[in-house]
């Protein structure tokens, strides 16, 4: 446990904290001890195999080898050793010890107060929510919210390629899917998420909390209550980063600049959140946070907007699957499947293990859990992206399209025919002023079709709208595809990091 910076508790005014000689050797040992074990294991199957050519596998070797670890120990507890001396000649830790000690024997809001004057590692921050034991929020539930099953281990070990795959993702594959949670850039980031939580606790008022999952993960999450401070303060605004995104310094800005209410929180494995964001961890992780919303904060799942960005958009729609009565969903700059994504970025002779691996140990399948959601929707596509298009410059690739028409297909299914996917795809595959001239050619009057889904939804209740636009022409079919794919999809000329502006966002809410 320690202490890497101290805000003075008067007036918030930060002032750093000061480690003595000690301190900062004991500091620097364990840093780069970690950093290099962690990127040992990102290349374990190299080293497994360099160590095998080299004859460590044999008694000799291995022998070799367990001097080697139990020197790296030694050296580890060298370290813990000399950090732990030189804190304990430190006033300022000390002071910190006791108001630690007294928040963790009671953690009461005045002693919460208190110990928010410091940012220290998070392990020591007392649990202030457990998914596993609060209140039950089964009657905001769906029991129809169909969640692909996990693959059991007999079916893991079937053949050698499920068994390489299977060391692929819990060695590199998951760090690599989710850059974020590489032990690496946290420790590169430390200083800018340290400087962005400190913004938002003295800027925007915010009040950090620990979560525990139900699979015993600790989430690192920032609520900024508007509640009673502004008009729009009574919803709050879920957000789920990327996959190299942290609250800290993500896409809160965005809600926050509207005056709503805003929870913010960290991946496992990212920041100071704890686990690895395999699928199963997220969707914990994520039914935590909205429980945590409801029971918690007392917001009503009506007043809750789910916001993804990029692979935040799978633990969005898991939300809006098994919520469903989430107000809305906006999703910016997310994908429809993350294996069309993925498989372009690897070497052509991997992508049979690159198929297998995701299949069965990361599928994210966002198009599958938004088709079972029957509220308002809002996809941003960002159309310089370089990271959603499988060829950059080329928008007719960006996999938010394949995304709408999964949306537009199960909410509307008679409106589809061979001439409506067409047109579709035609008025996708462009942007700006040539988009408005395919909107032209197919002569779409944004009033008429209005009013047909006004009239068809003033009779008809909930998705899929089976029968809306079963008796128009071709060309009208075609005409309400092509305004509904602009009522669902806003265009905005960026690339795939830049902050998305509060207008875009609105639209959605």
């Amino acid at each position: 446990m320690g202490v890497d910076s101290v805000v003075a508790i008067h007036g918030w005014t930060l002032t750093e904290y000061e480690p003595n000689s000690l301190e900062k050797v004991g500091d620097q040992l364990l840093t780069s001890l970690n950093v290099a074990l962690s990127i040992s294991l990102y290349f374990s199957p190299v080293i497994a195999f360099i160590l095998y050519k080299r004859g460590f596998f044999t008694p000799e070797g291995g022998t070799l080898l367990i001097k080697f670890f139990s020197g790296l120990g030694a050296v580890y507890v060298a370290s813990y050793a000399i950090r732990s001396m030189g804190r304990s000649q430190n006033s300022q830790y000390l002071e910190f010890l006791r108001i630690l000690a007294k928040a963790q024997s009671h953690f009461s809001s005045e002693a919460k107060a208190e110990l928010m004057q410091y940012d220290f590692e998070f392990s020591a921050w007392p649990v202030e929510f457990d998914a596993s034991t609060s209140q039950s929020i089964d009657n905001y539930t769906s029991t129809t919210c169909i969640v692909p099953p996990m693959k059991s281990f007999t079916e893991i070990i079937l053949s050698p390629l499920s068994v390489a795959s299977y060391i692929a993702i819990h060695t590199f594959g998951i760090r690599f899917i989710y850059p974020g949670s590489m032990t690496v850039l946290n420790w590169m980031m430390a200083p800018v998420l340290y400087q962005g939580r400190q913004k938002l606790l003295t800027e925007n008022s915010g009040e950090r909390f620990k979560l525990l999952t139900k699979d015993s993960n600790e989430l690192d999450c920032m609520f900024v209550d508007r509640r009673n401070k502004t008009d729009r303060g009574g919803d709050l605004v879920i957000c789920t980063e990327g996959n190299a995104g942290f609250y800290e310094i993500g896409i809160m800005s965005t809600p926050l600049a509207t005056g709503l209410s805003v929870l913010g929180w960290n991946h496992p494995g990212f920041g100071q959140s704890t686990g690895m964001p395999f699928p199963h961890a997220e969707q914990a992780a994520m039914d935590t946070v909205i429980q945590f919303a409801v029971v918690e904060l007392g917001f009503k799942p009506s007043n809750i907007v789910l916001f993804g960005w990029s692979i935040g958009g799978y633990c969005s729609t898991y939300a809006s699957c098994k919520y469903p009565d989430v107000r809305a969903v906006v999703l910016d700059a997310t994908f429809d499947d993350l294996l069309p994504v993925a498989i372009p970025r690897m070497p052509a002779f991997l992508s049979s293990l690159v198929e297998l691996t995701i299949r069965s140990f990361a599928d994210l399948t966002v198009a599958k859990f938004l088709v079972q959601y029957g509220g308002p929707i809002l996809l941003v596509r960002r159309t310089d992206d370089e990271i959603i298009a499988l060829k950059q410059g080329d928008i007719s690739t960006n996999r938010g399209n394949d995304l709408l028409v999964e949306v537009l297909k199960s909410r509307y299914p008679a409106l589809f025919h061979n001439e409506t996917r067409q047109a579709l795809w035609t008025y996708l595959s462009y942007t700006g002023r040539h988009q408005n001239e395919v909107y032209t050619k197919y002569r779409v009057d944004d009033t008429y079709c209005q009013s047909i889904l006004s009239n068809y939804t003033s009779m008809n209740t909930g998705y899929p709208y089976q029968k809306l636009g079963a008796d128009l022409s071709s060309d009208e079919q075609i005409q309400m595809a092509l305004f509904l794919a602009r009522k669902y999809m806003a265009d905005f000329k960026s690339t795939h990091c830049t902050p998305l502006p509060m207008s875009i966002f609105l639209r959605g809410v």
